[in-house]
């Protein structure tokens, strides 16, 4: 049978698992019941798994009938901290939590490929083991994940996610950094305080957060290559705590992004210099915090080819699809620093089903059509890899 005959078995499948994941959303790290109902499920088809990843990973194996490579499949598991807005019948029962970036999505499309690919065992070359992984979107699951054996004796690995920025059923592939190094900053500045009618006698800290905050916005324009794409943002600014009296202290948190890990290991100092500089013309100090979260999501190449050429047999001919590289982050970066890798996007816009929405966004939802050709996807490239 071909995969997409077994497939067509489990469509209905498909839309219940995602529909049932959406309406029980879990924080990151918290997954432990969407962590039961995966285990449930692949005890139902007799496909062994462990625990593995902090307290709610899951990792399944199956072995195929034949020799051949290891490949791991991923999806990710958590919500986010988001008021659903969709008015969707299977809207979310947790209040204030809301798959809000397809993770419901990616859980159901991998449960679905672990049941197409356990049907179809005697054609499989090889091992799958697929990664239920918590906590992406704090950036500690993969991580976790790999501690713990995950990507012991794996020979690649292959992850999807559902994307509103492509044609609903397109997979973007593409080869080189595709997602964004993660980091994030603090910055503390110490000036001296006083009376709102006697600056002479102060250090306004307002004043010097203010300047800092104008001054980091050539660390990009005036340090970067142009042609490498990097962005600071500065999204908390506190200072002052009373309308006549200037601050002493003020405070500062943001993010960087960047493809190049040259960029990502200058921009903390780049941005100290700037920082320090400017505090001490207005005769105050500041501290600089700075923590490496998630380093670039690169594409390995011969895996790319190997998506392009699944998606073309699992989907159709006219499936891969072109996308500009995105420096949202993921921690899937991990796993293809461990052995050759691909994240793949799975396009889910689609007007007639208000499915263009951002991710993150309240009202996001997606194409449940697109669902089953991505859990067709993961098991023709499992398929594919392992046969090599």
């Amino acid at each position: 049978m071909t995969i997409q005959e077994v497939a067509s078995k489990y469509e209905a499948y498909q839309i219940e698992m995602r529909r049932y994941f959406h309406m029980y959303p879990e924080e990151s790290g918290k997954e432990y019941n969407t962590s039961k109902k995966v285990k449930e499920e692949l005890d139902k088809i007799g496909v062994s798994w462990r625990d593995c990843g902090m307290e709610t990973g899951v990792l399944a194996t199956i072995e195929g009938a034949k020799p051949g490579k290891t490949i791991l499949l991923r999806a990710d598991m958590d919500a986010l901290s988001v008021p659903e807005e969709t008015g969707v019948e299977y809207a979310s029962k947790n209040e204030g939590i809301m798959h809000a970036c397809g993770h419901d999505c990616h859980t159901s499309m991998l449960l679905t490929a672990a049941h197409i690919l356990n049907d179809m065992r005697d054609e499989l070359c090889g091992t799958v083991k697929f990664a239920f992984q918590p906590a992406e979107e704090i950036g500690k699951g993969a991580a976790s994940m790999i501690e713990q054996g995950a990507m012991d004796g794996v020979d690649g690995a292959f992850g999807i996610h559902i994307w509103s920025d492509v044609e609903s059923g397109k997979v973007a592939c593409s080869a080189g950094p595709r997602m964004g190094a993660a980091n994030m900053f603090t910055v503390d500045i110490q000036g001296r305080g006083g009376h709102g009618s006697a600056p002479h006698q102060c250090v306004d800290a307002a004043v010097v957060t203010t300047a800092i905050v104008t001054n980091l916005q050539s660390v990009v324009s005036r340090n970067v290559a142009p042609m490498d794409a990097a962005v600071l943002t500065v999204g908390v600014i506190e200072s002052g705590a009373r309308w006549n009296v200037i601050a002493d202290k003020g405070h500062l948190e943001g993010t960087t992004r960047c493809f190049s890990t040259e960029v990502n290991d200058n921009l903390p100092i780049w941005m100290d210099r700037v920082i320090q500089q400017t505090a001490a013309a207005y005769g105050a100090t500041a501290v600089l915090n700075y923590t490496k979260l998630l380093p670039p999501t690169v594409n390995h190449e011969s895996m790319v080819e190997l998506v392009k050429a699944s998606s073309r047999k699992a989907i159709g001919e006219d499936a891969p699809y072109e996308l500009v590289p995105t420096l949202g982050s993921e921690d899937f970066s991990y796993y293809t620093q461990k052995a050759p890798g691909a994240i793949a996007f799975l396009g889910c816009a689609n007007e007639a089903c208000d499915s263009c929405w951002p991710q993150h966004h309240p009202k996001y939802n997606v194409d449940e059509s697109v669902l089953i050709k991505g859990a067709m996807l993961y098991a023709q490239v499992a398929m594919d890899h392992n046969a090599l």
